[in-house]
């Protein structure tokens, strides 16, 4: 019996490969558990054509995250905050801060999680931060800290 596996199977093959199993062993574990499918040809046009369609949608959301990153590099964003009398800030601008500002001034909605700070911002000056976008893409965002 031939099957076409849904994942990968240890001993027996990778995601997307047609195999020759035993009938039990196909009908009773592979198809039972999901990890298989029968290798008919409509089945296997469904799964090259789904393959095919993700690929696509991956290579749109890079696309898209590769404009997002370029326009991350443009922008300086400026943020002020109160300042104490040696002049360090009340307080360190965290990452959340960071990311309503992006969203607020620039209408970029970044998750905060994307963003990596080396080292608190606890000062005034102008810093660069890391935004990690995904699919291997990164920007670097300037950031001036500016006393209100």
């Amino acid at each position: 019996m031939k099957v076409l596996l849904l994942q990968d199977v240890k001993g027996l093959g990778k995601k997307g490969e047609v195999c020759e199993v035993k009938d039990g062993y196909g009908k009773n574990f592979l198809i039972a558990k999901g990890m298989a499918d029968f290798a008919t040809n409509e089945v296997i046009n469904k799964y090259k054509a789904a393959k095919k369609k993700a690929e696509e949608m991956a290579a749109e959301e890079k696309s898209l995250m590769e404009l997002t990153a370029k326009k991350i590099g443009e922008i300086t964003l400026k943020i002020q905050q109160k300042v104490g009398a040696n002049g360090s800030l009340y307080g360190a601008i965290t990452k959340e801060e960071i990311a309503q500002h992006l969203a607020k001034e620039h209408r970029l909605e970044i998750d905060k999680k994307t963003i990596e700070l080396k080292s608190p911002i606890k000062s005034t000056g102008i810093y660069e931060v890391d935004v990690k976008l995904g699919h291997g893409i990164n920007a670097k965002l300037k950031i001036d800290i500016e006393a209100l």
